[in-house]
């Protein structure tokens, strides 16, 4: 019986292990989507502030990279599902591929971030060749 407990108890770590990874990357995938649009919403009020076109460009450029992030932690939620549901090779092929939506939504967050930054560059750079009389 208490062997048998053991066995059940390793059992239930094993699968929670397994789950928890995918689950893990569909988390982060979340976060990193959450962070693509906070800053895809920063680089808009800054081209909305400066009304310049190339702030205009390097917002739309942020929010697009913001979708990205969204539709990659959509797919890395998906996948982190299916790993769960799955067993063997099928569940690792499906944290494989939450581990890939994850990436490649932390990598969408990162370039709109990179954009949001243009965009309040872009802003600042026309406030200041405005103030200065040109």
């Amino acid at each position: 019986m208490k062997f048998t407990r053991t066995l059940l108890a390793s059992a239930l770590v094993v699968a929670l292990a397994a789950c928890s990874n995918p689950s893990d990357n569909a988390q982060d995938a979340q976060q990193s989507a959450a962070d693509a649009q906070q800053a895809a919403q920063q680089a808009q009020q800054a081209a909305n502030q400066s009304q310049n076109a190339a702030a205009d460009q390097a917002a739309s450029q942020a929010q697009q990279s913001a979708n990205q992030a969204a539709a990659a932690a959509g797919q890395a939620t998906n996948a982190a599902g299916n790993a769960m549901q799955a067993n063997g090779q099928a569940a690792d092929q499906a944290a494989d591929a939450a581990k890939q939506a994850a990436d490649n939504a932390a990598a969408s967050a990162d370039q709109a971030k990179d954009n949001a930054d243009a965009a309040k560059d872009a802003a600042k750079n026309a406030a200041n060749s405005s103030s200065s009389g040109h």
